[in-house]
């Protein structure tokens, strides 16, 4: 069986303990200190897991007009996740202690480019920890390179910012803004370089897909929560947005758990949208 939104940890070092050929990847990352997720990683991981960096494996180099995380070149990311020992099929599991939401990124990604078996542990490190089960700071042996191919998306793709831009009038799309309250209402933020969000967006918080423990809620709540935001647009016309493309991926990834498929990301998010001065900007609560 593959598991294709999340994982809980029980299952994890299950596939672990039987020697299933699951690739791991820790996504540890701190958006104040770029270097503090792979030191994280380096004191404690999950047994034979590897390390995935935001800025480094997971983005393209930003060039201040497309986001502070910008999507890579796709044959690029599958070379790298060759390199990481990525074959076709093969279940692999994403992971941070940051809540899920770098992990997401990752899971995003990896649909985006048509891999099917991969899911996020659900809960992160600390669930891992809370069952009881061990970290190890040894470096991973080495693997061979995988085979990994590029195959059809399995999400529902990716918009820009003219398209955005463009759907304010149209409104045949609609953005969801991951950012917390207050920055979708206009408060200041030391990431955002103006504050607000996009004409006719709504604002699903992205830590209000998890429960009191860290974990995602239950499909059935995340749907009931989703429909509140959505109303009576469909799924596949919902466009998930945060400040840099990347916690958006955790509402992309709730929507999946809930069964609502099809939304598409908008990459640049915030901080590509507000490199031009002529895009619109509102504020308030939406």
């Amino acid at each position: 069986m593959a598991w294709t939104t999340i994982i809980p940890a029980t299952a994890l070092h299950d596939l672990i303990g039987q020697g299933a050929p699951v690739l791991v990847l820790d996504c540890e990352f701190d958006l104040g200190d770029p270097a503090r997720g792979r030191s994280v990683y380096r004191a404690g991981h999950i047994p034979g897991a590897r390390y995935v960096h935001l800025d480094d494996d997971m983005s393209a180099r930003p060039d201040g007009s497309n986001g502070r995380h910008p999507l890579p070149d796709p044959a690029a990311l599958a070379a790298r996740l060759r390199a990481l020992g990525l074959h076709r099929g093969q279940q692999v599991v994403a992971y941070d202690g940051n809540g899920g939401f770098y992990a997401a990124r990752l899971w995003w990604m990896l649909r985006w480019l048509g891999h099917e078996a991969v899911a996020v542990l659900d809960g992160g490190r600390q669930a891992w920890l809370a069952e009881g089960f061990v970290l190890e700071s040894d470096d991973p042996a080495p693997v061979a390179e995988g085979d990994f191919t590029i195959a059809p998306a399995l999400v529902g793709g990716v918009v820009s910012a003219d398209e955005v831009l463009a759907n304010i009038a149209r409104g045949d799309l609609l953005v969801v803004d991951a950012r917390d309250p207050a920055r979708f209402a206009g408060a200041p933020h030391p990431l955002d370089t103006v504050s607000g969000h996009i004409p006719g967006a709504r604002n699903r918080f992205l830590r209000d897909n998890f429960d009191a423990t860290g974990k995602f809620k239950l499909p059935a709540e995340l749907a009931r929560e989703f429909a509140m935001v959505l109303g009576e647009t469909p799924p596949d016309k919902a466009v998930m947005q945060c400040g840099s493309g990347v916690t958006a991926c955790a509402n992309a990834l709730a929507m999946e758990i809930a069964g609502l498929k099809g939304a598409k990301l908008y990459p640049g998010s915030w901080s590509e949208w507000t490199s031009d001065p002529a895009r619109p900007v509102a504020t308030g609560q939406a």
